[in-house]
């Protein structure tokens, strides 16, 4: 495994959760390092299969050399279509470890990161069209807004987004330092890191749509696992973490669950962990991104 690309959280807990069955088809969305992938491997049988998703070039250079193992070079909202070239109908389970990666946080040119200067792209598939820079610098002041407040979680989204609106009239925003440097004046004192993650993550949520992406992820699941199947997905961000509980509780991401005329819920899912899980003490120690980690879990009715 790769440890220098990512260090996959909550490692054990997933593969248990997935309850393998060896002779099975499972789906790891995320790929990455491969982390997740090599432990779902080595608990599955010669007759058992594992397709994975990364929409990430950097990613490939990890893929596994395994007859049972195949790597689909794409964005997991196009799951379905992709498992349906390949054959696959229906899945044992689906894995899903969200947000991004060690690696892609510390390749300096990609603009994920607020260590380092770099032009403002922030694109995970390189071939996308939107970057960062787009958006800080053509995005009307209360779209910013939105996005601020709404993905970042940032309290005074408002005023930020006036102040970049106001400090791209005066030249364009390329860089991450230029970037850090046009809003400063409204970045509270004592927490600069904290405020500059929350810009950034809600630029990188904006670039590459990840909750419209996570919506269809789910959606598409939902009809591909059979039943009795599991769904693990682990999130980062509280705005990921409610898709997916509403997701499992009502089969909808908003509203109240749907019922029959008889008074049943419909739904695909059921939840296995009524509590959230979360990392333990230790292994947030030795890796910090376990910190915010969420895993939920759900079987196919």
């Amino acid at each position: 495994m790769n440890n220098d690309y990512h260090i996959p959280v909550m490692l054990t807990e997933c593969i248990d959760a997935l309850n393998i069955d060896q002779h099975g088809i499972y789906v790891d969305v995320t790929f990455g390092g491969g982390g997740h992938s090599r432990e779902i491997l080595r608990n599955l049988g010669e007759g058992g299969k594992l397709y994975a998703f990364d929409q990430d070039p950097d990613a490939i250079a990890n893929s596994i050399q395994d007859d049972r193992f195949t790597l689909i070079h794409q964005n997991f909202r196009f799951m379905k279509n992709n498992l349906r070239v390949h054959g696959v109908v229906e899945v044992d389970g689906i894995l899903a470890d969200l947000g991004i990666s060690s690696h892609q946080i510390n390749e300096r040119e990609r603009g994920f990161s607020t260590r380092f200067d770099a032009d403002l792209d922030m694109r995970m598939d390189q071939v996308g069209t939107l970057t960062a820079r787009d958006v800080v610098n053509t995005y009307p002041e209360e779209e910013l807004h939105r996005i601020f407040g709404m993905y970042g979680e940032i309290q005074n989204a408002r005023t930020l987004a006036r102040t970049l609106v106001a400090a791209r009239v005066i030249e364009p925003i390329v860089t991450v330092s230029q970037l850090k440097r046009a809003v400063e004046a409204v970045v509270p004192k004592k927490r600069e890191n904290k405020y500059y993650a929350q810009v950034f993550q809600a630029l990188r949520i904006e670039v590459n749509k990840e909750l419209q992406a996570l919506e269809a992820f789910l959606l598409q699941s939902a009809d591909l696992l059979k039943t009795g199947g599991r769904l693990v997905v682990m999130s980062y961000h509280s705005l990921e973490d409610r898709l997916v509980k509403n997701f499992i509780a009502k089969g909808k991401f908003k509203g109240e669950v749907e019922k029959d005329f008889f008074g049943n819920e419909i739904k695909p899912l059921r939840a296995v962990n009524r509590k959230v899980m979360v990392a333990s003490a230790e292994e947030v120690e030795a890796n910090n991104r376990a910190r915010s980690a969420k895993l939920r879990i759900a079987e196919k009715i």
